[in-house]
């Protein structure tokens, strides 16, 4: 039988790149700025809106140290993964976002004292390395172009400070639900993420707030916002379920889903056997992760 962690990060996956794709639609003459934040706003009411019928648990200072430990640094990363969009070209930027299941071999351990089994930890290199390949082979500047893009593009050092933000984000987020219950700390520590970056956002977008409902801005961020929040929902249930280095590892299949999306809406070309690693490296995890 399916753990149940595994059919939820796959959902998450699909939600993320669904999100990813169609901001990518939105962003087209846009204010990049302004869509992200539009992007995770809904997140606002959404989960605050449940907070005073969901049972608040004992909260102590783990709880307090994650999550304002966790907010400035993901919000770091958001703003980080925009510049990295805007900056470089997306077959020289995402593959390094793969990079990080390698570096969720080690941070869990140390933040968690998560242990790995050597057929899960093949597997997790088996994703990072197919995840890595599917993008990067998109491109025509060669394989090791992202690697070497480090020394020159701004936007792949901005990807890669994502890559490393996000596998300390991801497990100080799994010792905040495990210190709390997954509703609360969605209910909390997303808000707080839309409220922490709301100044940034609003003073980049300054005088651009005004025509959004005109111009269409908040229409084309309807669904990409929508299928975020529902990333969301089902990151913080998932990994709850299973080893932080596990989760995110399968959720990378966002850039499998991701190259799916970019056949179909934006008529670009994937790598079959990036895809056949990746698919390898999850049964390796289901089966003796």
């Amino acid at each position: 039988m399916t753990p149940l962690w595994f059919p939820l990060t796959v959902m998450s996956a699909f939600f993320l790149a669904t999100s990813d794709a169609t901001t990518k639609r939105a962003l087209t003459g846009r204010n990049e700025y302004l869509v992200t934040w539009l992007r995770i706003v809904p997140t606002l009411p959404l989960f605050l809106i449940p907070l005073p019928f969901i049972p608040i648990p004992k909260l102590g200072d783990d709880f307090y140290f994650c999550i304002f430990t966790g907010l400035p640094l993901e919000a770091v990363a958001i703003v980080l993964y925009t510049k990295a969009l805007k900056l470089s070209p997306l077959s020289l930027t995402l593959p390094l976002l793969s990079l990080t299941p390698l570096l969720l071999l080690v941070v869990p351990y140390l933040l968690l004292g998560e242990r790995i089994s050597p057929m899960g930890g093949a597997g997790i290199l088996l994703i990072a390395l197919g995840g890595y390949l599917l993008n990067s082979g998109r491109g025509e500047t060669g394989v090791l172009a992202p690697l070497k893009a480090l020394a020159r593009e701004k936007g792949a050092l901005c990807m890669l400070g994502v890559a490393t933000i996000y596998s300390l984000t991801s497990t100080l987020g799994k010792r905040a639900i495990a210190a709390s219950s997954p509703l609360f700390f969605a209910a909390v520590y997303l808000p707080l993420l839309v409220l922490f970056l709301t100044p940034f956002a609003l003073y980049k977008s300054r005088g651009e707030l005004r025509p959004v409902l005109r111009n269409g801005t908040a229409k084309a961020v309807v669904l990409p916002a929508v299928c975020y929040a529902l990333q969301a929902l089902t990151h913080v249930f998932a990994v709850n379920l299973t080893n932080v280095a596990y989760m995110i590892a399968v959720k990378r299949l966002s850039l499998l889903f991701g190259v799916l999306y970019g056949h179909y809406l934006f008529k670009e070309k994937g790598g079959i056997v990036s895809t056949i690693i990746m698919l390898v490296g999850v049964f390796l995890i289901v089966a003796g992760g």
